[in-house]
């Protein structure tokens, strides 16, 4: 809508100062044409703007057009500034009101503190997506983010190990790690987690639910958490070391520290817990000399059984 695009403008010349006619139409998707045509239009409203010539020329508005807005600090603007996963926003399909909203809010306030928040989105950027980022397919992600939202039904079907497994279910939140998305729902009575990617089929139903007034998005996904990681599957190990690698080998990713002794001669003997004995050989080749497995004794025969295969595999 054109008054929402004529809001659009102020805020980025109150919040940037000069822009060009080119930059606001590249901002806004529309025409350098239309650009003329809306800044007539402000003009024409009272709107003290005004286009400056030459090289370094653009559009401006008239030193002190802004309204303040009291009480926010500059580290509120930061942590909003720093809190924006754009990926996650553009799932929900909320990363254009995510911008608006913030246009308006830096409109809003003293320009010292749009100096300062400005400062610190050029100095730090949080991608929270990782190196492993799967770009898992989500189809059905609008239509169960309308259940949630309308607190409706959804008839599923979904993979589960080689079975696909028909449920009613009643969607209570969405939650996102990093870049998977998960589904939270209310089944016969119970409480599951559902990653999305996994949904075969999806179909809203017209039956609503009454949402338990006791549940709590957040408490639940940080107790689901704690439940997940400790039923993991352990397998406790001593390994022998090198000092100098001692640091790197305690940020593996599967692996936990849980006792290290005294160095001897350079190295450091430590207790520590692997997912599997497989995954426990595969570090330890992973390390090579630098390494060595001291007990359990069906670790050290798997680790020197793969070592024999890989000589005889270049002999």
């Amino acid at each position: 809508m054109r008054a929402d695009r004529l809001l659009s403008i102020l805020l980025l010349l109150q919040n940037q100062g000069k822009m060009t006619t080119k930059q606001l139409a590249d901002k806004l998707e529309v025409s350098e044409r239309t650009i003329h045509r809306d800044m007539e239009a402000l003009s024409a409203a009272g709107v003290p703007i005004f286009a400056e010539r030459g090289t370094y020329g653009g559009w401006q508005l008239t030193d002190g057009y802004q309204t303040d807005l009291t009480g926010l600090k500059a580290s509120e603007i930061t942590s909003l500034l720093l809190g924006s996963p754009s990926t996650m926003l553009g799932d929900l399909g909320m990363r254009e009101h995510f911008e608006a909203a913030l246009q308006k809010l830096l409109a809003a306030s003293p320009a010292a503190l749009r100096q300062d928040a400005e400062y610190v989105r050029q100095r730090i950027h949080i991608d929270g997506a990782g190196w492993h980022q799967s770009n898992e397919s989500i189809p059905f992600f609008p239509a169960i983010q309308d259940a949630v939202w309308q607190e409706k039904q959804l008839l599923i079907q979904y993979r589960r190990t080689n079975d696909i497994v028909e449920r009613t279910i009643s969607p209570l939140g969405l939650v996102a790690k990093r870049s998977t998305w998960y589904l939270v729902a209310e089944v016969d009575g119970a409480w599951r987690t559902y990653r999305i990617s996994r949904f075969l089929s999806v179909l809203p139903l017209d039956e609503g639910f009454i949402r338990p007034a006791y549940f709590d998005l957040a408490g639940y996904w940080e107790e689901s958490t704690a439940h997940f990681l400790a039923a993991l599957p352990r397998y406790p190990a001593k390994l022998q070391i090198r000092e100098d690698i001692r640091d790197r080998f305690a940020e593996e990713r599967f692996v936990q520290i849980k006792n290290t002794q005294s160095a001897c001669n350079g190295w450091v003997v430590t207790d520590v817990q692997f997912e599997t004995l497989e995954s426990a050989v595969e570090i330890v080749l992973r390390y090579g000399a630098l390494l060595k497995a001291v007990e359990p004794q069906e670790l050290r025969d798997q680790v020197i059984a793969e070592a024999r295969a890989i000589l005889s595999l270049y002999s």
